[in-house]
């Protein structure tokens, strides 16, 4: 399938910063069975510091922690019609909180998938979602509620050429909106179209090589930026796929490769190099299991300032089967975010920062089709030279989930 567009790359700094309060309880949410099924969770969170606000500053409202709950209902379907397959999602969602009731929402997640196969030789996907929730508060100071609507269309096609060869294109488009007008700057459309020769030996391993471009546009064009650029740009990409079965308990995915990014508003107005993404899995027999990534690549930011910035992070986590129906998973992440904006902001030499998490996750499956996770984050930032200084955030959360 087509790599996740820069709209859905978030880093896992980014989701773990917001996926405890910006994503509904049913996150963790059972696999849907054969057939349409109905599903509902309920949750209840923590946070010592909901808006991120850096040390020191004023509190918004005369306090920093806020505790809420989230309510969500919709039915999932996963249906098989000879050999086409089609699942999707539908789910209305609900958050009220305690102090901050500003940011009461109301939410939706729509989605659907059509895995399409025509004869032994052709296959592929249609797919579509919407997604309406709160946007995080990490990279922008303000105590409004800030929605964003998230809007994808894509397709994927592949030709198997010879058992071991494969030819695939796939073409997709992205679109981001925000309700809150200091954050309009950053709605956006990005069109990606992809093609890929891949290579599928006997063993399982793949390896695949990407040419991939994409283009995005921005509407509004931000007041610190001179009249002349926009946050508009064109990235190619040239990148390998790996899929690789090293042992029997060891696999290695990755896409990785030589990228050139033109946009007006970065750095120098264009910059390539090396970009992409590694994670390495260990399974050994037994109840525990690893995994670790590697990552520098372009992500979007939700900054009244600029639009993108670039990463280069790792990660490492740990799972732990403690029996049949508890699992308890914990992992650590740090990054580091370069923002080169060009020009017309204060202390310019230092526009970089670095993001840490760190999360403990118990989920426990009580009866076939009913979950309850409990989590824990804790979350730092360090300070950058576009104002938005270090903060430090913990949170609790516990949800319950259910299809039937």
């Amino acid at each position: 399938m087509p790599a996740p567009s820069a709209l859905h790359r978030l880093s896992p700094v980014a989701l773990c910063a917001g996926a405890l309060w910006c994503f509904p309880a049913g996150a963790a949410s059972t696999a849907p069975a054969e057939g349409l099924q109905l599903l509902a969770g309920i949750g209840w969170a923590h946070d010592d510091n909901l808006l991120r606000q850096a040390d020191g500053a004023p509190a918004f409202g005369g306090g920093r922690s806020d505790s809420y709950r989230t309510f969500e209902a919709g039915v999932a379907l996963d249906k098989h019609i000879s050999r086409q397959r089609i699942a999707g999602t539908a789910k209305v969602s609900k958050a009220a909180f305690d102090h901050f009731r500003q940011l009461d929402y109301t939410g939706h997640d729509l989605q659907a998938t059509w895995f399409w196969h025509l004869g032994t030789q052709f296959d592929g996907r249609v797919e579509a979602l919407d997604i309406r929730t709160l946007a995080p508060y990490t990279d922008f100071n303000s105590d409004q509620r800030n929605l964003r609507q998230q809007r994808r269309q894509a397709i994927d096609a592949g030709w198997q050429l010879h058992p071991s060869w494969k030819l695939r294109a796939g073409a997709e488009r992205d679109k981001a909106s925000y309700d809150l007008a200091i954050q309009r700057f950053n709605n956006r459309t990005e069109k990606a179209w992809e093609t890929e020769l891949l290579y599928q030996p006997s063993g399982g391993s793949a390896l695949g090589l990407v040419v991939r471009r994409v283009k995005g546009s921005y509407p509004y064009r931000r007041p610190a930026i001179s009249t002349v650029l926009t946050d508009d740009f064109t990235q190619d990409e040239l990148k390998l796929r790996v899929n690789w079965l090293a042992t029997g308990s060891t696999t290695v995915q990755g896409l990785a490769g030589y990228v050139r990014r033109e946009q007006p508003s970065y750095g120098e107005g264009v910059t390539s190099g090396v970009n992409g993404r590694v994670n390495a899995f260990y399974t050994p027999r037994g109840q525990v299991s690893y995994q670790a990534g590697l990552w520098r690549e372009f992500a979007p930011i939700e900054s009244p300032f600029v639009s993108y910035t670039l990463n280069k992070g790792a990660s490492i986590g740990v799972n732990w089967a403690a029996s049949a129906r508890l699992a308890v998973e914990t992992s650590a992440t740090y990054e580091r975010r370069s923002y080169s904006a060009r020009g017309g902001f204060t202390g310019a030499d230092a526009l970089r920062d670095a993001v840490r998490s760190a999360s403990v996750r118990a989920v426990w499956q009580a009866r076939p089709g009913v979950k309850v996770v409990a989590a824990v984050v804790h979350q730092a930032r360090t300070a950058s030279g576009l104002g938005i200084g270090k903060f430090d955030a913990n949170v609790v959360q516990v949800s319950a989930n259910v299809l039937f």
